[in-house]
Parts: C-alpha cells; sequence; structure tokens
C-alpha cells in the first residue's frame, strides 16, 4: 500500500520533517522484495522502517521507504518453555503485554522498549539486565534480491552490546521477517538494575517487574509521541578494567557495570550528566532535562540541529573522560545508511 503522502515525519519518533520520493506499507515478504526489486532496478535507494525509533534523518531520503508490517504471533509449547514466532512488524511492547497476559513471562525487563520486533535483534534491544539474546532462538530472514528466506540461529546472530550480524553482513539487501522466542517456564527474575533491586527475589512476581520497568523509563524517559526523540541516543561505553579503575579513583561514585569478558560498562547518561550538559541545546535539538542520555526535538529540529548537538556532547565526554560516546542511532543520509561515529567525530 502507498501512502498518499512522502513525509516522514510520522514515521520517524524524532518528528524530523524529512520526506522521501515513496512510502510503501508492506505486510509479507513476497510484497517486500517486489518493491525492493522494483526500486533497485532503475538505481533508486531503498530503506527498510519499522517504526522509525532508532533512526536519524539527516536529510530527505532520495528513494522509497518500506515499512515492515508482516504481523501474527504463534505459540508452541514444549515441557520447559513456551516457543513463540512473531512477525517482524508487531510492535514490541505490545508483545510483551500480550506474552505477560498469557502468563509466558520473560520479556519484562525489556517493557516499553519503542519499535517492532524486528528492530529487536538488530541492535540486540536491551534493558535492566536483560538483552534480547537471552531469549532469542532464532531470526527467519529474506534476501530481497531473490526472495530466499533463510532461518538464523541464536549463534548465527552473532549478538553483541548493540550488535549483530544484521549491522554487518546481513545489513544489505536481507530483511527480518520474523523473530523465534523462547521464554522459560521456570522464570528467573532479573533484579539487578534500578529500583528492581527493592524487589525481594521470594516474592517478586513478572507483572511486579513489569509495572517497575513501565515506572522507571517513563519517569525518566520522554514521550516519543509528546517529545521528539529516538530514546539512548549513545551506547554505554565498555572500557578495559584498568581504565576503569582509573576513572573510579577519581569519581568513586561512578556507575560501573563488570562485564563476563573482563571490561566495565559505563553509564553514558551519567558521564554526561557530570558534564553539565542537560538542557544544552543546538537549533531545535536539545539534550533532555531529565535524562542526560536522551537527545529531544525541542521545536523543529533538523537532522543538522541533533549531529551539531550529539558532537557537541562527545567532544564535551572526551574532553573530561577520554571516552569516546558512540550513537546507538542509526543517521540515514540522502541515499542511506552512513557512518554514525564519523558524523558527529
Amino acid at each position: 500500500m502507498s501512502c498518499p503522502h512522502t513525509s516522514l515525519k510520522t514515521w520517524n519518533t524524532f518528528q524530523l520533517d524529512a520526506r522521501a520520493k515513496n512510502i510503501r506499507i508492506v505486510h509479507d515478504a513476497a510484497t517486500l522484495c517486489d518493491c525492493w526489486q522494483q526500486s533497485r532496478a532503475v538505481n533508486e535507494p531503498v530503506l527498510l522502517l519499522g517504526e522509525g525509533s532508532n533512526v536519524l534523518f539527516l536529510k530527505d531520503f532520495n528513494g522509497q521507504v518500506l515499512i515492515n508490517r508482516i504481523s501474527g504471533i504463534a505459540v508452541t509449547e514444549t515441557a520447559g518453555a513456551w516457543l513463540l514466532h512473531v512477525g517482524a512488524g508487531e510492535n514490541w511492547h505490545r508483545l510483551v503485554d500480550y506474552t505477560l497476559d498469557q502468563g509466558y513471562p520473560g520479556l519484562e525487563n525489556l517493557a516499553l522498549i519503542p519499535g517492532c520486533v524486528g528492530s529487536a535483534p538488530i541492535q540486540n534491544i536491551g534493558a535492566y539486565g536483560v538483552e534480547l539474546k537471552k531469549v532469542c532462538e532464532y531470526v527467519d530472514i529474506v534476501h530481497l534480491p531473490s526472495g530466499r528466506e533463510q532461518r538464523l540461529t541464536v549463534d548465527e546472530c552473532q549478538f553483541g552490546y548493540r550488535d549483530s550480524v544484521f549491522k554487518h553482513q546481513y545489513r544489505d539487501e536481507f530483511a527480518i521477517i520474523a523473530v523465534g522466542l523462547r521464554l522459560a517456564k521456570q522464570w528467573q527474575p532479573v533484579l539487578s538494575y534500578g529500583d528492581l533491586a527493592r524487589l525481594d527475589p521470594a516474592t517478586v512476581t513478572p507483572r511486579m517487574v513489569y509495572d517497575a520497568v513501565c515506572h522507571m523509563r517513563r519517569c525518566k524517559l520522554p514521550d516519543p509521541a509528546v517529545t521528539g526523540n529516538a530514546g539512548s541516543f549513545f551506547k554505554n561505553p565498555v572500557i578495559a578494567a584498568d581504565a576503569a579503575a582509573s576513572l573510579l579513583a577519581r569519581f568513586p561514585h561512578m556507575p560501573h557495570y563488570p562485564q563476563a569478558d573482563g571490561q566495565v560498562k559505563l553509564a553514558a547518561g551519567w558521564l554526561i550528566d557530570q558534564c553539565g550538559l542537560k538542557g544544552l541545546q543546538r537549533g531545535g535539538a536539545m539534550v533532555h532535562h531529565q535524562q542526560a542520555l536522551v537527545l529531544v526535538n525541542a521545536g523543529q529540529a533538523s537532522g543538522g540541529d541533533v549531529v551539531a548537538l550529539a558532537h557537541a556532547v562527545r567532544q564535551h565526554v572526551g574532553t573530561q573522560f577520554d571516552i569516546w560516546l558512540e550513537p546507538e542511532v542509526r543517521f540515514i543520509d540522502a541515499d542511506g545508511e552512513t557512518d554514525a561515529i564519523r558524523a558527529i567525530a
């Protein structure tokens, strides 16, 4: 289905008023491939979007935008788990709601993360101690030039911190069409982050975790429907243990999270806040007053305004801490995705 206008404002949560030559909403893999092939036959760039919750449009887009709305949730059951096969176009938070309503715990820490199910593996979304890779069993993809479908196991997805094979080997000419999730019946709450640590592991329920996560996110993060933003703009940096030790000697109260590989994850929002950058503005873009990790569209911002602000934040943090932040958000130029780090360097 073609959209009657070509504004992308309602298709990106930053609410930037970029435009595209054409926008089509697609509901199945065959149509997705057909539309992609039609554009490529005339050397027109193509961009696949879910809900636009993790993109920054730098300019108008010179080609066709395909909105993935492949839907459906199928559930099978084994002795130890519920197995979900979920269409890539399903809304992620509504999926979390659905699983809890059905009595399938395991996604509660990931509540209120914006975007579609198909976007979740690309970023290996995570929050409050849980990442997608913990519950993902497989990802189904389609090769857009040929229409050939393929299933990747969780190991083949090569999940890392906000990273996956879908940012590399399968970034171009492939689309995610479904995700398989395994939710164990032996539920183990993850209560290591934020206000979740106050919950009693002996009496906590999945719904209590969900409610706490929703409360924390709503208190700290602006609603994209009200104030344009893409959630956490920067990745939390992961640094060597000795570098973390040096920083902790200077900042004993610095939040830090030791990783399994011996490195240490830091909180990018804390680093930005220590530089006194809340409220910093470049044009119509601003560092959020409550959560420094979020850059917002404070009024008629352009992609260039957000880039200028991200550059300023990166320079301040780099100068004070010798840590150079990297964007989580995908930067989209006139002809497709571009190097976000280079754009703000």
